[in-house]
């Protein structure tokens, strides 16, 4: 089966494989499951061809796949060229909600460690 150009695999569970399109979650999966009437383990295999049209509906009707990348980056870039602080903390590769950086966010800023000793022993040898 074929969603927003994304296969989706036979041999998973709905439930499972309808998560591997972007935009659409375990919650969303569950919701157009319930919806259509099919039941969560069903395997995408399984599906008769009605169904399969139904689910595919239900799913497009969704911002989903690219869709959904481009809306999310025309708002990053829409809070980049007001210059608020949420943009200007994605241009600098930092994280954006109020996380704590001084110890956390190695994923953002990359793997450097700082230590104030190093810095001290500098110091004292001069």
């Amino acid at each position: 089966m074929r969603i927003a150009g994304i296969n989706i695999p036979d041999d998973k569970q709905l439930v499972y494989s309808l998560p591997l399109i972007f935009g659409i979650g375990r919650t969303r999966a569950l919701e157009i499951l319930k919806h259509v009437g099919v039941a969560p383990t069903k395997k995408g295999s399984e599906l008769t061809s009605s169904e399969e049209q139904n689910i595919r509906s239900l799913a497009e009707a969704f911002t989903i796949e690219g869709d959904l990348r481009r809306e999310i980056g025309q708002n990053v870039k829409r809070l980049k060229d007001i210059r608020s602080q949420r943009g200007m903390r994605h241009e600098r590769g930092l994280p954006v909600r109020n996380q704590r950086t001084k110890t956390n966010s190695r994923t953002r800023r990359g793997n450097v460690r700082k230590t104030m000793t190093s810095g001290r022993r500098s110091l004292e040898k001069t």
